[in-house]
């Protein structure tokens, strides 16, 4: 993990640093008395590398007076400045220097820089044993320089959380099916008791037990026994209701995880060429988990509850046939044709169960759950089903304020259009439609389990696992959500 550290804004004497610079502008007052100190150095390297201070363009002095190095980054017109995505570049520019010092215009800006920088500079190496040197990640301390450093240091303590929370997704994503299956993400989850986070974890026999059918077709075919978690924040500052267990909810936020630890598709086997793809069909759980963890780390002044169903969908004598009919926990039945569309079967039972148990204000379901999504949307944004414009426009809102963007796509109301093709001539539903518009036949059927509260499906397959480094974000397992749920969650704080 990054080492974050504020200072008095003085320029250090020696080392790595960088000098954040506006498009055509001067040069601010510190790298100007650096510039005189160097004899006019910065600017002839500056000019002859033509750099005009354009978002991201870079120059080098390598060796300047008492300097390793200097490196000029480019933070494009003033206005249009991002200091998470200047921190995010400079951890993708200096990977190899185990410390680095930069400059910052204000506490606000600087701690913002340490959270990109922070971000941008994760790598998960915990299973590569034979690297070279040269080949490693060395960045280990950043020094951000500002007017105010506590005050520096106090707005990031809270984008620590946060921080904490996107890495601690990133991990559960990242692990290989082997070693993260449901019992061991469970005990994980377990682990943030230590935040205050409530943390309860229910087994195969209480699941069997509240009659999760749904969710329990799924699991049924694997050696892994299936876990349901549930973890409650309370940030409200309700009064103790008199029961044991401590405070009540009050119409909590309510986050919902599809946690699909492994998925080989059950007996509708998918094809052998990218299945170890499927170890992360678990993003959606793990981006709940790391936004309680985000939320219980800063205090949020909110309720919120996270609820994860998990399990591990394996081909077995014992698995769910095509063809089978199983009871969920709604008590509606559903005729399972495609044992691969098997994310909104674990859902099902778990939305039923949140909005029965908590009575949310807003539920937000968070799945891996389809490849249609990446067709219609590709990498750029995660589909946003909805059957409230309110929370729809509020889920959109955060998402632009971190760049986690949503873009909202069809939902038809019960027994129209899409969703009548879900409708099954032996059971309640049937769990797919159509090949056409499967994304939005996945989210007609996740309606029918949210007792009519208003609620949200966020379809992050194609943004769970990046193929390519973001600003924030290192090729792999993105977190995807878990700053979005943040900020979501922060419209509601008192």
């Amino acid at each position: 993990m990054l080492d974050i550290s504020f200072a008095k804004p003085e320029l250090p004497e020696d080392g790595v640093l960088v000098l954040p610079l506006a498009e055509e502008a001067e040069l601010p007052p510190r790298a100007a008395a650096l510039d005189k100190a160097l004899k006019g150095a910065l600017k002839k390297a500056l000019a002859a590398a033509e750099f005009t201070g354009k978002n991201s363009q870079q120059a080098s002095l390598l060796a300047p007076g008492g300097y390793k190095k200097i490196l000029a980054l480019g933070t494009g017109k003033p206005d249009a400045f991002k200091p998470e995505a200047l921190g995010g570049a400079i951890a993708a520019a200096l990977p190899r220097e185990a410390e680095v010092a930069v400059l910052a215009e204000n506490p606000d800006d600087a701690a913002k820089i340490a959270f990109g920088a922070r971000l941008r500079a994760y790598r998960f190496e915990k299973y590569r044993t034979t690297q070279k040197d040269d080949e490693k990640a060395k960045l280990a301390r950043l020094v951000v320089h500002t007017p105010g450093p506590k005050a520096a240091s106090a707005a990031y303590e809270i984008l620590n959380a946060v921080a904490h929370g996107v890495e601690f997704t990133r991990d559960l994503v990242t692990e290989p099916a082997n070693v993260l299956y449901p019992a061991e993400f469970a005990e994980r989850a377990e682990g943030l008791k230590k935040l205050g986070l409530k943390v309860d974890v229910y087994g195969l026999k209480e699941l069997e037990k509240l009659g999760f059918g749904t969710m329990l077709s799924v699991s049924q075919g694997s050696a892994r026994e299936p876990r349901m978690v549930v973890l409650q924040w309370h940030g409200a500052g309700h009064e103790d209701d008199g029961k044991k267990g401590g405070r009540k909810l009050k119409e909590p936020l309510a986050f919902i995880g599809k946690g699909v630890t492994f998925d080989t598709g059950g007996i509708s086997l998918k094809p052998a060429a990218g299945m170890e793809d499927m170890k992360w069909d678990m993003a959606g759980a793990g981006a709940v988990v790391g936004a309680m963890a985000a939320l219980a780390g800063r205090k949020a002044k909110v309720d919120a509850v996270g609820l994860v169903g998990l399990v591990e969908n394996m081909p077995s004598g014992s698995a769910t046939r095509p063809g089978d009919v199983v009871k969920s926990y709604s008590g509606q039945t559903v005729e399972i044709l495609n044992t691969d569309a098997e994310g909104r079967l674990v859902l099902a039972d778990v939305l039923y169960y949140a909005y029965e148990r908590f009575n949310p204000k807003y539920m937000v379901d968070l799945a891996t759950l389809t490849g249609a999504i990446i067709t219609g949307l590709g990498h750029e944004y995660a589909g946003l089903f909805a059957n409230n414009d309110e929370l729809a426009a509020k889920l959109i809102a955060a998402g632009e304020s971190v760049e986690e963007r949503l873009w909202r796509m069809p939902l038809a109301k019960p027994g129209e259009s899409y969703d009548k093709e879900l409708n099954s001539p032996i059971a309640d539903v049937k769990n797919i439609g159509s090949r056409a518009g499967g994304s939005i036949t996945a989210a007609q059927f996740l309606q029918r389990f949210v007792g009519g509260k208003p609620w949200a499906h966020l379809d992050i397959a194609g943004m769970a696992w990046g193929a390519k480094d973001g600003a924030l974000t290192p090729k792999g397992a993105t977190g995807f959500g878990v700053r979005l749920l943040d900020a979501f969650a922060r419209g509601f704080e008192g």
